[in-house]
């Protein structure tokens, strides 16, 4: 299998793909400029993803993108751009790209673009996509077997699928069974976040434009509906999608017929569409927000996910299965909650459901100072509930290991810890990095693997406009 090529002139940004792709088995290879991947190119070697930066010292990974495009027309390019860089953003789909990924990113973001876009290029080589790439679906509590019930009974239905449910509570998981327990399973399954796109641009990303249909539109793309054909394709956050599109997709449900942007001959797709929100959308029709027409048309057969308050009897089983997909990760043994903190963890609300448990997992395994993991080693912001007694327990100098730890992390792994780590250790990791350099913030940036850009926001998202010594403040 070719390797996922990364290109970025930014060594830290290198080194945090590579890992997260060596640990799910993808084969990656680095290029610290495009010209470097343009003379590997030329010498006939091939990736089967490709994921590039835009601004490198000498050509441009938009000049990339066009060189790929021309000579490799189905090799997928995911271009990496600033968040508030929308005149690159636009570039980089009108160019072809397949995605782009905004940075600051989330590291499980960039992974489940490179394993859609190797999915993408599977299709098109005839290949077929390998199940062990979708993760599972872990429960036993009456909560989500009515879930499994419900994916049981679709296994031989095409029918439109509504998934509600909160933030975090496993909608495109979901999603992606109901996909691979289906008749349309051979088929590729794209999964678009429609809140994640700029209104201009998601219209484009939905149908694909014809060449020359605006300015700079070099090249036929095709949408997710044509990339999807005899597949899946998931809709994520549709409550949030802008009216003019609304209308479009309620056409495209009716018959299967769409226009690309700048096109007059109509498009057939056969597409199988499950839809998610966590919104209220019997709300939003009321309010005008939401056609009450396209809501019906989604809502052929509905799918709620509880969240994890209603499903505290599963806290153990995944805790125990992210602390140790955590250790496989950083290559260690799992730890290990005790009862009392289990029992502990089942109290709590958890409002950021089954993705705060498993952030808070990567956090323990990284942070806990033992194997055995107490009550005493949660974040301090998870103990804020704990009644007084158990409050007496906790060490004195707390903070202070959490200060120790930085120190720890940045002497072993410099440039390579910043994006494993929560919000409330970023202030104590960034502090010590500036006490380290002497208040520099250039130098403790790349101390830390980030940005000069990137400390200076931090620094001021987190209150540290003044570096202080004290190892307690956090």
């Amino acid at each position: 299998m070719n390797p996922v090529w990364i290109i970025d002139d930014d060594r830290s940004i290198r080194w945090v793909l590579e890992k997260a792709l060596g640990r799910e088995n993808i084969a990656a290879k680095s290029f610290g400029s495009a010209d470097e991947a343009l003379a590997a190119l030329g010498q006939g070697q091939r990736p089967q993803v490709l994921v590039s930066d835009i601004r490198m010292p000498g050509s441009s990974g938009l000049d990339l993108l066009r060189h790929v495009k021309e000579h490799f027309p189905d090799l997928p390019v995911i271009i990496m751009t600033a968040y508030s860089d929308l005149d690159s953003a636009v570039a980089a789909f009108q160019g072809g790209a397949f995605e782009y990924l905004p940075k600051p990113f989330d590291v499980d973001q960039a992974l489940d673009l490179v394993r859609r876009a190797i999915t993408q290029a599977a299709h098109q080589n005839g290949a077929i996509e390998e199940t062990s790439a979708v993760p599972e679906i872990l429960g036993q509590g009456a909560a989500l077997q009515e879930v499994f019930r419900a994916i049981g009974r679709l296994s031989q239905s095409h029918a439109t699928v509504l998934i509600n449910g909160e933030s975090g509570t496993g909608k495109e998981l979901v999603a992606r069974a109901l996909h691979r327990h289906s008749p349309r399973k051979d088929a590729p399954f794209i999964a678009i976040n429609t809140a994640a796109i700029p209104r201009d641009l998601l219209e484009s990303e939905l149908f694909g434009h014809e060449k020359g249909a605006f300015t700079g539109a070099g090249a036929l793309r095709r949408g997710r509906f044509e990339q999807a054909d005899n597949g899946t394709l998931f809709l994520d956050e549709i409550g949030d999608m802008p009216a003019e599109l609304q209308t479009r997709l309620l056409r495209v449900l009716s018959d299967g017929n769409f226009y690309r942007v700048g096109g007059h001959q109509p498009v057939k797709a056969n597409v199988r569409v499950i839809a998610a929100t966590h919104q209220d959308l019997e709300g939003r029709v009321k309010e005008g927000l939401f056609r009450e027409d396209l809501f019906h048309r989604l809502n052929v057969i509905r799918l709620r996910l509880p969240p994890l308050r209603e499903r505290r009897d599963d806290i153990p089983l995944l805790a125990k299965h992210f602390l140790q997909k955590s250790a496989q990760e950083i290559g260690g043994e799992p730890k290990r909650l005790t009862d009392v903190a289990l029992k502990y963890l089942q109290g709590l609300d958890f409002p950021g459901n089954v993705r705060q448990l498993e952030n808070l997992c990567h956090w323990l395994t990284v942070m806990a100072p033992g194997q055995s993991v107490d009550v005493p080693d949660l974040p301090a912001e998870l103990r804020d509930g704990l009644e007084n007694s158990a409050r007496r327990d906790l060490p004195a100098d707390w903070s202070t290991v959490l200060a120790g730890e930085a120190d720890r992390l940045l002497a072993a792994a410099p440039g390579a810890v910043f994006d494993q780590l929560n919000r409330k250790f970023e202030a104590t990791l960034i502090r010590r990095a500036l006490n380290a350099t002497g208040g520099r913030r250039v130098d403790a940036a790349q101390l830390l693997g980030i940005g000069r850009n990137t400390i200076t926001r931090k620094i001021q998202e987190l209150g540290l406009d003044e570096p202080k010594t004290e190892a307690g403040a956090i």
